[in-house]
């Protein structure tokens, strides 16, 4: 039987801290010297930012639009990232928010976490307000690959409250599509006790995370919008539980903040970007670190 995606990242988490690398190739953001916006200059980048992150981190999410701006050839540079990611033994989080019927989703559920994967993968981000039937396809291909699915709940764009927050039967509509997969939250619990099946719990709102976290019990949590979107690290480990000493009870996203700290756009060498890049990802680790303990 393959290794439970739960107890793997938990494991990853207890030895770095909690702290989610995004690799986001935004053309403006990726700096001159890995070459004009495209791309190669994308790959090159990525798999840059992997080194950096390479046994540091618990786990990289690339974005996979990001990378489909530039049709089969950003497709490739993608394969090229998670490819040596896999191969550094490095866990990664798609976040490519899939979510369709039937066939459709089994085919994108194959197709990225899948044995065969040319895009492989640890877990992959889903939409699941066309119902729970359309998550079904990715939960049976994680059950049988070890891997994890991440569903969005409350996330962490202005946005969210259009539907998100919206009062169903008296209680948010994020709170709803929680308890309705606790079922699937069961089936992919690990060892640890936590489970792959994860929910997005945006930083920019902790009490909806705690709230969050009552409803969807034993489920790790990828929380956008700490760094650049505004969050600190104490609103991020929000939906955290208490185990020992340490918080913990999911992983902390930053593309941003990290991978294009100030003055990597106008680094001249691959060694001044690194070492901003080294700075921004240990001074990260550092805060989200600390707030676990507080």
């Amino acid at each position: 039987m393959k290794t439970n995606f739960a107890d793997r990242l938990v494991d990853r988490v207890r030895a770095h801290g909690p702290f989610c690398v995004g690799i986001d190739p935004h053309p403006s953001l990726i700096p001159p010297l890995f070459g004009p916006p495209g791309p190669e200059a994308a790959a090159s980048w990525g798999l840059a930012l992997l080194e950096r992150a390479a046994g540091k981190v618990a786990v990289i999410k690339p974005q996979a639009g990001l990378f489909e701006r530039w049709g089969s050839k950003g497709l490739a540079s993608l394969e090229r990232v998670c490819s040596a990611a896999a191969a550094q033994d490095m866990l990664v989080i798609l976040d490519a928010k899939r979510g369709d019927i039937g066939t459709t989703a089994e085919g994108y559920a194959e197709g990225y976490l899948g044995a065969g994967s040319s895009c492989p993968c640890d877990a992959i981000t889903v939409n699941p307000y066309m119902g729970v039937d359309t998550i079904e396809p990715f939960v049976a291909v994680a059950e049988r690959e070890g891997k994890g699915v991440v569903v969005l709940a409350r996330t962490s764009n202005p946005g969210s409250k259009d539907f998100q927050a919206k009062l169903v039967d008296g209680r948010p509509l994020y709170l709803h599509v929680a308890s309705s997969l606790l079922p699937m939250i069961a089936r992919l619990r690990g060892d640890s006790g936590w489970s792959g099946l994860m929910l997005v719990a945006g930083a920019t709102g902790p009490e909806d995370a705690a709230a969050l976290r009552e409803a969807a019990g034993d489920a790790l949590f990828l929380v956008p919008g700490y760094g650049a979107q505004g969050a600190g690290a104490v609103e991020a480990v929000a939906g955290f539980v208490k185990r020992g000493t340490t918080r913990e009870g999911g992983v902390v996203n930053a593309s941003r903040s990290v991978a294009s700290p100030k003055g990597a756009l106008e680094a001249s060498s691959a060694s001044a970007w690194s070492g901003l890049v080294d700075s921004a990802i240990a001074a990260a680790q550092a805060e989200l670190v600390a707030a676990t303990k507080s």
